[in-house]
């Protein structure tokens, strides 16, 4: 899994590619997000559109970054999840603690309905 972290408007937008499945990548998520904390930067959107695969490790991941950034006063949003991770999020309930839109315009937008 790599991924990219870009600005976009009132957030930051991180794309995801490849198999989410954490280990080693969770902790190099886990200190971009505490880097983005920091600069007072907890509006994230979790683009998915090119994952190809996600594990429980993966969504735990997501999990973790979620509880990050709200304890942080932020909050993490997903965008693009694919119909396979869309079902993964629907067969273990997460679907009802992640806000999840289908484009990535939507979830940046999202932010400003506060």
């Amino acid at each position: 899994m790599s991924f990219n972290v870009s600005e976009r408007y009132n957030c930051v937008v991180i794309e995801f590619k490849g198999n989410v499945m954490g280990g080693p990548d969770a902790v190099s998520l886990n200190e971009k997000l505490h880097e983005l904390i920091e600069k007072k930067q907890t509006n994230i959107v979790a683009d998915l559109s090119k994952v190809k695969f996600m594990n429980s490790s993966g969504l735990g991941m997501l999990i973790g970054a979620l509880t990050t950034m709200r304890k942080a006063g932020g909050d993490l949003r997903i965008a693009n999840a694919t119909d396979k991770i869309e079902s993964l999020l629907i067969i273990t309930k997460l679907i009802t603690v992640f806000k999840h839109y289908k484009s990535l315009d939507e979830a940046v937008q999202s932010f400003e309905e506060k």
